[in-house]
């Protein structure tokens, strides 16, 4: 009886000396890992990047604990992107998301597997990053913008600010894709407008101050901006030549209006940043990227740099900022 009793408990020692604590067994969760994709540079983006932190917080995705962001900027250099681009999927990131169509194209070729975000880009479908809006396919889906509509919605509000205009400037870049796209949709608005448009064609930020040479030679009596990277990364040059040769201005991005520029007008892209937060997590919960539909910006922001309108002896009409969202005085 005694050496049975021994025994029993010489075996219930060794199975609590050979089981391995529970706390051991157990394996800490992975971290989710986001590769965030961008042809600009940290300034022009800290705004956007910020709203899209803030969508992932209120989602209960905190950077650092429970998510990490890989961040990548071209600086205003597009060559940079393919190698930007490998550089995460070699990271094997769990999602990429990207700025523009710029990256997104990038982002498309290096990779057809790692779920890809767009956050702002124009038109996705002419652009081929999306089969449709409803069912994109593939592993895009996200936000599109509607830039080449728009640029005609800005040629109205330069018509509206200055009345007698006639020839307008048009900074715009034959290499991008969206750049050439709103080009082209504007040449209806102007006729409809009794505006004739003059072509300042732009590849690189050494064609700047030919280009403004160029606009005063022709007479134009205002400017306007298509969407390109390399206009974005460059705002503050652009609205002190506009400011230099006393042309009105306007651009897409209400940060145009920030660095000088006369008037900005477009999608909110804070607001479409954060709404990309939303894509990331039905990804990472499972849902597959082919399966939910693209949206497009619900919100928009007109801007007005009043200080810029005194400069140029503008007076900005009523029925104009009635409708501003923001006047900077």
């Amino acid at each position: 009886m005694i050496l049975r009793t021994i025994g029993l408990i010489a075996t219930l020692a060794g199975g609590i000396l050979t089981t391995p604590p529970p706390v051991q067994a157990q394996q800490p969760a992975k971290v989710p890992r986001i590769g965030l994709l961008s042809p600009f540079s940290p300034s022009v983006t800290a705004r956007w990047h910020e709203a899209f932190r803030q969508g992932l917080r209120d989602l209960g995705w905190v950077e650092g604990k429970t998510i990490s962001i890989e961040y990548r900027y071209a600086e205003g250099r597009s060559d940079r992107l393919p190698d930007l681009a490998a550089e995460l999927v070699r990271l094997k990131v769990d999602i990429i998301v990207a700025t523009v169509s710029t990256d997104a194209l990038v982002a498309q070729k290096a990779t057809r597997v790692i779920p890809i975000v767009m956050a702002s880009t124009g038109d996705a479908l002419a652009s081929g990053l999306v089969e449709s809006l409803a069912r994109p396919g593939g592993n895009i889906t996200g936000l599109t913008q509607m830039a080449p509509e728009m640029a005609g919605k800005r040629l109205e509000l330069l018509k509206e600010i200055v009345p007698k205009l006639s020839r307008v400037a048009v900074l715009w870049n034959p290499q991008g894709r969206i750049s050439t796209q709103s080009w082209n949709e504007l040449q209806l608005p102007a006729r409809e407008l009794g505006v004739q448009l003059h072509s300042l064609e732009v590849r690189s930020p050494n064609d700047f101050d030919k280009a403004f040479e160029d606009a005063t030679r022709a007479r134009a009596g205002a400017l306007a901006i298509m969407p390109n990277p390399v206009f974005a990364g460059n705002l503050k040059r652009i609205a002190d030549l506009a400011a230099k040769h006393r042309l009105p201005s306007i651009f897409q991005l209400r940060e145009f209006a920030d660095a000088g520029g006369l008037v900005a007008y477009g999608p909110d892209r804070s607001d479409m940043f954060r709404r990309a937060a939303t894509f990331v997590d039905k990804i990472l919960k499972g849902a597959k990227p082919a399966d939910l539909p693209v949206e497009q910006p619900t919100r928009f922001e007109l801007v007005i740099n009043l200080k810029t309108a005194k400069a140029l002896g503008l007076t900005i009409p009523p029925s104009v900022l009635i409708r501003a969202d923001e006047v900077i005085q």
